[in-house]
């Protein structure tokens, strides 16, 4: 008898929480509707964060404070911004300086202390506390009602994702089984948005978009900058896209595998990405077809850590086509949406983001952008990227991101020696055996 109505009351439970997960949760996602829980929340949050940070000022002393303050924003060295040719300027240009060596071991020195491309890739430093770990590792517990609040949307959040994954992967095999046609690809958009915005949910994400009129339209290109794989749900989640990347294994590659059933995506091998005809053949024969959903792709090829966007490739911008950029830009204070797959495993970034308290970012669609006549793949990326990084408020860097893996090229090498030789042999004086 004890066993039945124990058996009664979980049921019970579990059938409440299934009932608010569709109300609260699964009908707002499937019509698009927000009800402003998202909102309310992280004006809640912001209020608790403002109120932790004074209790902790009050033991903490001004001056600490301050030069903690100053150590985080000014990094570890101070950089002069100037150009080889500016810094040289003070010598006669006529002939080679030893001097002239001081510039470059200056520059060796800096980078090796703290260079431009790995502080790319280590998480954004807040100027405040978030109660997590991102800032000071000595102030975890202010409140233990705080500890209990953030246990207890941790676990639900994990409720929620395990629901979504498991809707996204039957939804997607039952929407398989259709014959192709309008019924299915309409069936198909509906899952993946509505999925991608149980997913963004899953994470107390808040989105802000911005311009919709710009949102890509079918046979076209959408490019963005690349912090996290959450940019392919936050974009997901308001439009449908095919998505170009590479094969994955695990959790993840049983999400692709669903999501092949119901919509044209363009996935690669490993052994493939290396062959950039076969990546722009496929993507030339995608956009063609003017029925297909249009492309989402991320030119850097890796992500950086919200602070700057790195180059672009050019393959992206050698197909042809109109190119639809989109600008994202995360808001620090609530949670690190950063992935550092050289750091984590993707199972642990899910876990840093689904312990965070909230994701929270704008997103702006920009006006659709065309390849001027006479203008290469090169200049039209750059374009491109300084229109997302001007929006977004983020610096431009040079540097590819694939030097978080790999060597500096020789042509980068290469391309500094032939500057330095160009200011040395300016006036021809190099071969006259002078040397000072």
């Amino acid at each position: 008898m004890e066993e039945n109505r124990q058996a009664l009351t979980e049921g019970k439970i579990l059938l409440v929480w299934l009932i608010l997960f569709v109300v609260l949760v699964l009908l707002p996602s499937m019509f698009r509707v927000s009800l402003g829980i998202s909102h309310i929340y992280v004006k809640i949050l912001i209020k608790t964060l403002e109120w932790a940070t004074l209790q902790i000022e009050k033991g903490v002393k001004m001056q600490k404070a301050l030069a903690l303050e100053n150590l985080i924003s000014n990094g570890i060295i101070q950089r002069e911004e100037t150009s080889m040719e500016k810094e040289m300027a003070g010598h006669h240009r006529e002939y080679f300086h030893l001097g002239d060596v001081m510039y470059f071991a200056k520059k060796a020195c800096e980078a090796v202390a703290e260079d431009e491309v790995t502080r790319r890739f280590s998480s954004e430093e807040l100027l405040s506390w978030n109660l997590l770990s991102r800032t000071n590792a000595n102030f975890h517990c202010v409140s233990w009602q705080l500890t209990v609040v953030w246990i207890i949307g941790i676990l639900i959040r994990i409720c929620l994702a395990f629901l979504s994954i498991l809707l996204l992967i039957s939804a997607n095999t039952v929407v398989g089984q259709f014959p192709n046609g309008r019924v299915k690809c309409w069936l198909s958009n509906q899952v993946q948005m509505t999925c991608a915005a149980l997913g963004i949910r899953c994470l107390s994400g808040l989105v802000q978009f911005h311009n919709r009129e710009n949102r890509p339209r079918k046979g076209g290109i959408c490019v963005a900058n690349h912090t996290s794989p959450v940019d392919v749900l936050i974009l997901a989640s308001d439009g449908c896209y095919s998505l170009v990347g590479q094969v994955h294994g695990g959790l993840l590659g049983l999400i692709q595998k669903s999501c092949m059933q119901t919509t044209q995506h363009v996935l690669f091998e490993r052994s493939e990405m290396k062959d950039r005809h076969l990546v722009r053949k496929k993507i030339r024969e995608h956009i063609e077809d003017k029925a297909k959903l249009p492309i989402l792709i991320f030119p850097e090829g890796t992500c950086v850590n919200n602070t700057s966007v790195m180059m672009f490739k050019k393959g992206s911008f050698e197909v042809g086509g109109t190119i639809h950029p989109v600008a994202i830009k995360y808001d620090p204070r609530f949670g690190d949406a950063f992935w550092n797959s050289t750091k984590y495993s993707m199972m642990t970034y899910t876990f840093n983001v689904m312990t965070s308290w909230a994701i929270v970012c704008n997103v702006w669609y920009l006006p659709p952008m065309v390849k001027e006549e006479e203008e290469d793949a090169i200049h039209f990326a750059n374009r491109v990227k300084a229109v997302i990084a001007a929006r977004g408020g983020m610096s431009i860097l040079p540097w590819d991101g694939g030097l978080k893996r790999k060597k500096v090229k020789e042509s980068f090498k290469e391309e500094q020696q032939k500057k330095y030789c160009q200011i040395v042999t300016e006036n021809g004086s190099v071969g006259n055996g002078n040397v000072y």
